[in-house]
């Protein structure tokens, strides 16, 4: 089924159902298209989703299957998206503008991974034998006292996905809490809705029971009845630090538990002996393979003094020469701005910085021959201050700031001062000093020398501070879907 032929519809209760609050036009950022409608939900199809899931939960098998009957039917969603890979990939060009590199790995590629890591990572043995202790009694024998701790699932989760990678995203959340027998209620980015159902239909195909996943598309005020639902036991959200804020507000008062993954304003620390090439292509990729939409992204660019002039001139000439385009063309390296009130929203804080007499090097204008889409170019400042609000706030943009140091505790102090604190890197060809470093930085994460080469699924990936809390990916991040229960008894 070829998801955009589909009348516009909500997936609830394992049946494709219309929706209560019509349909919305969902348009390709590159060209400004629309590619189809999708369905709105209204609140009727909100309390249908939650009472479907919250049956499921309560009373459906799926809870009560083991790992491996799971495990079976969550490859067989895997097998359906490689089978539709093509379709897929296509539709993540269309609907979120990425890159034909990113849509191929991070956006496609690395979602499936991540799913197969937890479906295996579900598999292990949910009962954990504890040590056996020996234990005085009152009438003065000795007795072995024993237990177990068990994991078991959260209940109904509630999904909430951002526009820039929701593929990856989608599958990342919901196998998660699937893997481990919770049901999962998906709200997709109304900006980005389709990548959402084809989750969906993979379900219905595979045969997940009905309940244990309901996707629902909406705005503002859907998320906030699903918030607010008494019956939701867990958010797991990825997007702005506002957003996340006003989410746990929502959650507060039925004591949910929340994942939140939030923003960032992540620094390269670029120490004299570092590899200036290797450095730059690094804040290259970061800030326009998709158009600097990434949580993760370096836009705060720490360079000794020694050599910020020769790295500000290396990556203002790579910033030049990147191909604007339709991401739907192979030879396009930075794709468009999700739409035009966050290219406004670039230009505005661009333009701020501009008369607040910050030096722009190099970009800060819509590029020429594009007359439809909503571009934007790399854009560079350098000797920027950190205390800016280019510098500080989160502008999901191809923007990046450059900060010169002088000591590598100067360049520790900005990196921490800071009211994020998602990722980091640090480049340097003095290893041992550059994890000293890390060690020090406040921060979820942090690469050296590039890192690992990939978005690991081994390796928990999350925040602190206004990036939030909890983890997604690794062993912490299948854990945040359930509890842990202590079975205590006699040994003997």
């Amino acid at each position: 089924m070829i998801t955009l032929e589909r009348a516009p519809a909500l997936f609830i209760h394992g049946a494709w159902t219309a929706a209560g609050g019509g349909t919305e036009a969902v348009i390709n950022p590159a060209t400004e298209q629309v590619i189809g409608h999708a369905a709105i939900a209204g609140p009727a199809d909100v309390e249908a989703a939650v009472a479907s899931a919250r049956h499921a939960f309560d009373k459906g098998p799926w809870p009560r299957m083991n790992a491996e009957e799971r495990a079976s039917i969550l490859s067989a969603m895997l097998e359906i998206f490689e089978r539709r890979g093509d379709e897929i990939r296509a539709l993540i060009t269309a609907e979120a503008g990425s890159v034909q590199p990113m849509t191929r790995t991070m956006q496609f590629a690395t979602g499936i991974d991540h799913a197969r890591y937890y479906i295996e990572l579900a598999r292990r043995p949910a009962i954990t034998p504890l040590p056996v202790e020996l234990v005085d009694t009152p009438d003065g024998r000795r007795m072995l006292g024993a237990g177990v701790k068990v994991r078991e699932p959260v209940g109904v989760c509630l999904a909430i996905t951002p526009f820039n990678v929701p593929f990856m995203l989608n599958v990342t959340k919901c196998f998660a809490a699937l893997a481990t027998g919770n049901a999962v209620i998906l709200k997709p980015s109304p900006l980005t809705p389709f990548e959402a159902f084809v989750v969906a239909e993979a379900a219905e195909e595979a045969g997940l029971p009905p309940g244990i996943l309901n996707v629902v598309n909406g705005g503002i005020e859907t998320g906030e009845a699903l918030t607010r639902d008494p019956r939701i036991d867990l958010v797991t959200f990825t997007g702005s630090d506002r957003v996340g804020a006003a989410i746990q507000a929502q959650a507060a008062p039925t004591l949910k538990r929340c994942v939140l993954e939030l923003g960032g304003k992540s620094a390269l620390i670029v120490r004299a002996d570092g590899d200036l090439k290797a450095a730059a292509t690094s804040a290259l990729a970061s800030l326009t393979l998709h158009a600097g939409q990434a949580c993760a992204a370096f836009t705060r660019l720490l360079v000794h003094e020694s050599v910020r002039a020769e790295f500000v001139s290396m990556l203002t000439a790579m910033f030049r020469a990147v191909s604007i385009g339709d991401p739907a063309d192979p030879k396009s390296r930075m794709g468009p701005l999700i739409r035009g009130a966050q290219r406004d929203r670039v230009e505005s804080m661009v333009d701020r910085a501009v008369r607040d007499g910050v030096k722009l090097v190099t970009g800060g204008r819509r590029p020429t021959g594009l007359s439809r889409g909503f571009y934007y170019e790399p854009t560079l400042f350098d000797g920027v201050d950190n205390q800016s609000p280019i510098a500080r706030e989160e502008i999901f943009g191809p923007v990046g700031v450059v900060i010169g140091f002088e000591s590598d505790e100067q360049a520790i102090d900005i990196a921490n001062d800071s009211d994020f604190g998602l990722s980091g890197g640090i480049y340097s060809a003095d290893v041992g000093r550059a994890f000293e470093m890390a060690l020090q930085l406040r921060t979820g994460k942090v690469q050296l020398n590039g890192g690992s080469g990939k978005m690991s699924s081994h390796q928990p990936f999350g925040g602190i501070k206004r990036s939030g809390y909890g983890r997604e990916l690794g062993e912490e991040g299948l854990q945040e879907f359930t509890y842990v229960k202590s079975i205590a008894f006699h040994g003997g």
